[in-house]
């Protein structure tokens, strides 16, 4: 399609041509509804950035499952603010989540041992932990040591190693998963 001529098309049109992969189209529908789409993310998350984030969610995944869309249930608009209000909740959920775990490790570590049996298992799972950290790929050790150990945010750890979001937390879940292995084998709990 011609750039001039998109102004005039339909949105279920626009989104025949996103699935034929027309970035000209893509562009349009953005320009159509990225305003309400952001807005109404903001409103539900409260936050500009992550209202940000979940905009260009919205429209990567419409870019990518554009054959998603039906006409027949809706327009275009009521469809990307349905996306929308999922990637909220997701986030919300997640923050969430996150939260708890946060506080609950806070809780689990502020509990102090001053027997020194205690502190010879204290630092022996330390030793452990640290020599388990120095074997994985650099990418997971560094997100995982931030994460955990700076009491960094996902996004903080992405932003500090600018790299994606969702790599860092593919990272840390990766490093999460290799820590729990080697520690099991020792019979230890990891992170």
């Amino acid at each position: 399609m011609a750039r001039e001529d998109l102004g005039e098309v339909d949105d279920h049109e626009l989104v025949a041509a996103i699935t034929r992969r027309d970035d000209a189209a893509m562009a349009e529908v953005v320009r159509r509804h990225r305003g309400p789409v952001l807005a109404f993310a903001r409103r539900l998350v409260g936050d500009s950035g992550r209202a940000e984030e979940i905009s260009q969610e919205v429209f990567l995944r419409l870019w990518e499952r554009s054959e998603h869309f039906d006409a027949q249930r809706g327009t275009l608009r009521a469809f990307l603010l349905a996306i929308t209000h999922g990637r909220a909740l997701d986030v919300m959920r997640s923050d969430a989540a996150r939260q708890t775990r946060e506080r609950r490790d806070a809780v689990r570590t502020t509990s102090p041992t001053t027997d020194v049996e205690g502190q010879v298992v204290t630092r022996s799972v330390s030793d452990a932990v640290h020599h388990a950290l120095a074997r994985l790929p650099d990418g997971e050790r560094r997100a995982v040591e931030l994460a955990y150990f700076g009491s960094h945010s996902y996004r903080t750890v992405a932003k500090m190693l600018n790299q994606p979001e969702g790599t860092v937390k593919s990272r840390i879940r990766s490093g999460l998963a290799k820590l729990r292995t080697q520690l099991a084998s020792q019979d230890l709990q990891g992170p």
